[in-house]
């Protein structure tokens, strides 16, 4: 009996922390949505990370991507939190971008101050603990919030993204350093790893710049010169034909800023590893 009662407190526990909640924030006039799942205990002074969806999608696609990530969470201390952006898309930096958030100029910083307001009154996450990390859009959504919002993201993640050259750049730009982790795969389609012209849905984009130059705006940023360290990391999956290069730049009162070549990769996630908890084992470590 007494085992069956605690196999039912486990139980139960574990569906406490897996209540999925959805929300919205009136911004502009508009609901904005979010969902994260609901925390099983006290998580005040914890962390909080926001996962962004892709251009066309939909919190839930990221929900899916993050069940491991999830599973620790509340050893963690960590609150994820997956916004929807405006009609499915964000107004990221990308000036040419043919979406109604970037034509109706939807106020994303707004968004994502207020979501932080509403953790921190909720929760009472810790407001120096705030990450970012989205995949292709939501790459671009993080680079936005890492080049505005300094002051209020720790760090940032961003998943087959390059940043738009300064053409093809509508943001101010605050040019503060921050610990930044760029996951690219060399044989992107949509994402040029070499920087170019970028399509959506047919629809240009303007220009990207390079991975090796997105990567270079934010380690020259945080102060480094020279190359990177470099490292092969561990091919686990011999399937997803695809191997990683690790480069990264690490440094004595400096922020990291490590870029991931996923050398054969596309605009789609690595087999060798599990993105989402990479990005929380490198946010977790930044200082």
């Amino acid at each position: 009996m007494k085992h069956l009662l605690v196999g039912l407190f486990l139980f139960f526990s574990l569906v406490a922390q897996c209540e999925l909640v959805t929300d919205s924030i009136l911004i502009q006039s508009h609901y904005r949505t979010f969902s994260y799942n609901q925390p099983g205990g006290d998580i005040a002074g914890g962390s909080l990370m926001f996962v962004m969806h892709g251009s066309g999608g939909t919190s839930s696609d990221m929900i899916k991507r993050t069940t491991k990530l999830e599973a620790m969470a509340a050893r963690e201390k960590l609150l994820v939190v997956y916004p929807n952006g405006y009609q499915h898309y964000w107004n990221e930096c990308r000036k040419y971008a043919t979406s109604a958030a970037n034509k109706e100029n939807i106020d994303e910083n707004a968004f994502f101050e207020a979501m932080i307001k509403y953790f921190h009154d909720k929760f009472k996450i810790d407001l120096h603990k705030i990450f970012a990390a989205g995949f292709s859009g939501g790459g671009q959504m993080a680079y936005k919030l890492g080049l505005t919002m300094p002051g209020k993201v720790k760090a940032i993640t961003a998943v087959v993204a390059n940043m738009p050259d300064a053409a093809s750049c509508d943001c101010e730009l605050a040019g503060r350093p921050l610990p930044v982790l760029i996951i690219n795969g060399t044989a992107d389609n949509v994402n040029p790893y070499n920087g170019g012209e970028m399509f959506v849905n047919n629809s240009s984009y303007g220009v990207v710049r390079s991975t090796e130059n997105t990567f270079a705006y934010w380690s020259t940023l945080a102060g480094y010169t020279g190359a990177p360290a470099k490292e092969l990391l561990p091919d686990t999956d011999t399937t997803d034909q695809k191997i990683i290069e690790k480069y990264i730049y690490t440094g004595s009162n400096k922020p990291t800023v490590s870029l991931l070549k996923v050398i054969g990769g596309k605009h789609d996630y690595p087999g060798d590893i599990d993105v989402y908890m990479y990005a929380w084992e490198f946010f977790r470590s930044v200082k």
